[in-house]
């Protein structure tokens, strides 16, 4: 267009007489400084709307008249309740749309800014139809959805109210070639993972196929695979109720949803990643309900669950929790958390992403965009005053050194390094640059952690390891006599597979004098081990042949994840 959009507004305002040519000067000059593709609209329409110059209906009239469109009194249709099951209400909210009438494959909806390419791009390839744009003032948008999604569809715009037998499975609203009801099928494969105790979701395109799997007590698991075609309308359902761009599939994305189940909510948190074959989107489980972290569920042996709980009552230090992704640090630091959550305590986290929300805790997400970087948050938070500060994980020497000076003036900090075993955790931070006089003044503990899984309950039977394993564990004679050994059958309560929820073993290094001593000499992360042995720290392989004689879990499993530590 020749003529700037703005300026072809005020001066089809001064043609129908609406303004004066004083008010449209003043407005065009407070409008000077906006930039971007329709901002210069969105702020002039704003101001002339917030000045009284012009009513919410002459602004529509005027971005329809400029742009070749008509308005629409929503007042005075009566939308069609399969247009709010078509068109979901957290998309109609986000850009205050109202679809309002169909004729064939063509969708009419009122828009309030006819600028939103980005949505009225997502309705399109959403729905797969042609769309055809009215303008409307957004209050009238507003007053709208609250009418037809109250009065024709359930919370979320997705059909109405699950009743008990639907367990929240809403109707059907997108279809592929009109039969498919894609929608529901999203639902199924949600609600499978929850039925499965699954922690994860995968969807993945092949070069062959659409593959699903579940992730359950940390093992992948196939399940049924949907058809390949049906592969972009699922994508996009999932990122649509992610609240993330179904149109932009180029770059990385992430998003929440809020999927709603039998009364409560559960919190999924999702994540998209091009591919060669198209978009790869993970679903992370978060049951808020679940979630109740406590030291003696997490599976520490008495001793080191007495000497966690007198560490972590101390009133200043650093304790670190060491293991590689997905191994259960963020679940043991919550447990430590909700420990000494009183109401005489202030504890501040900061974290990427918060993953749970804890009732009486301040948690601070770390959001990069606008700075707030595990840095920055540190640093404002100690000024709140907090008695303890859990930093959600130790990158760089930036935060490593906020940390450790933290814990010197009279803060009970926790935090998360990864780390093959606990007494790596001081070398790490030497070689990321901290000094070790601070390391060895401020680190009190170091708990390294795996998670195992634990024997299926209702199918569990005794058996004989064989000889090689047995010996690679290098039991006594004492352990192998006491031993009773049980492994899991299989059965449906399992999924066949012998397990059923896991446990976790760990490794606590205590740093007393001695072991600070040595810190501060910087020695060799296996002299300093050694030493640590010496004085009766017990290695997490050693941690899970206890839980495996115990009959938690079995030898094979305790070998997997503890290999590379039989020392």
């Amino acid at each position: 267009m020749t003529i700037r959009t703005d300026d072809s507004v005020l001066q089809l305002a001064l043609a129908k007489g609406w303004l004066s040519s004083e008010q449209a000067e003043s407005a065009r000059a407070t409008v000077e400084a906006g930039s971007g593709e329709g901002a210069r609209e969105r702020k002039l329409a704003d101001l002339l709307v917030a000045k009284r110059l012009l009513t919410p209906r002459q602004v529509a009239a005027l971005l329809a008249e400029e742009l070749g469109l008509a308005t629409v009194d929503l007042r005075a249709v009566d939308v069609p309740g399969e247009l709010c099951r078509l068109v979901p209400r957290t998309l109609a909210e986000r850009h205050r749309l109202v679809p309002f009438a169909r004729n064939g494959r063509t969708l009419q909806i009122a828009v309030s800014d006819p600028f939103d390419v980005a949505g009225i791009d997502d309705l399109r390839h959403l729905l797969g139809l042609d769309i055809g744009l009215c303008v409307a003032p957004a209050e009238e948008i507003a007053e709208t959805i609250d009418r037809i999604y109250k009065d024709g569809a359930g919370p979320d715009g997705t059909g109405p109210e699950p009743g008990p037998d639907t367990a929240g499975i809403p109707e059907p609203i997108i279809a592929v070639d009109d039969e498919v009801p894609v929608i529901k099928l999203v639902h199924e494969i949600i609600l499978g993972a929850i039925e499965r105790r699954a922690s994860d979701i995968h969807l993945e395109p092949l070069a062959d196929r659409f593959r699903v799997r579940y992730r359950v007590d940390g093992v992948l698991q196939e399940t049924e695979n949907p058809p390949k075609q049906l592969r972009p309308a699922i994508i996009s359902r999932v990122k649509l109720m992610a609240n993330i761009s179904i149109a932009e599939k180029r770059v990385p994305q992430d998003g929440r949803i809020q999927f709603p189940l039998g009364g409560r909510s559960l919190d999924l948190r999702v994540a998209s990643l091009p591919t060669v074959h198209g978009e790869s989107v993970v679903m992370r489980l978060l049951d808020q309900d679940s979630l109740r972290p406590g030291l003696a569920e997490l599976g520490l042996q008495a001793d080191d669950r007495a000497a966690v709980e007198r560490l972590i009552l101390q009133p200043d230090g650093l304790v670190l929790v060491t293991g590689p992704t997905g191994s259960g640090k963020t679940t043991t630091l919550y447990s430590c958390l909700q420990h000494l959550n009183k109401p005489d305590r202030k504890i501040i986290t900061v974290e990427d992403p918060i993953e749970y929300q804890l009732s009486g805790v301040n948690q601070v997400p770390v959001r990069h965009d606008t700075g707030m970087t595990f840095g920055s948050a540190l640093r404002a938070m100690l000024r709140q005053s907090p008695n303890t500060v859990m930093v959600g994980e130790i990158r760089d020497r930036e935060t490593a050194e906020l940390a450790l000076n933290a814990s010197l003036t009279g803060h009970m900090v926790f935090s998360t390094l990864h780390t093959n075993d606990a007494t790596s955790a001081t070398v790490r931070l030497a070689d990321i640059g901290v000094k070790p006089f601070l390391l060895s003044a401020s680190l009190r503990a170091v708990l390294a952690q795996r998670l195992v899984r634990k024997i299926c309950p209702k199918c569990r039977q005794p058996y004989t390891p064989s000889a090689a394993n047995r010996a690679l564990l290098n039991l006594s004679p004492a352990q192998a006599a006491a031993a009773a050994f049980v492994r899991g059958a299989g059965c449906p309560d399992c999924a066949g597979t012998g397990y059923r929820g896991r446990t976790g073993i760990f490794e606590l290094f205590v740093v007393d004098e001695e072991i600070r001593q040595m810190i501060h000499a910087r020695p060799s992360a296996a002299r300093l081990r050694e030493r640590a042995r010496a004085l009766g720290l017990r290695t997490l392989r050693e941690d899970g042949i206890c839980k495996a004689i115990a009959g938690l879990t079995t030898i094979e499993e305790v070998v997997s994840i503890t290999v590379g530590d039989a020392s």
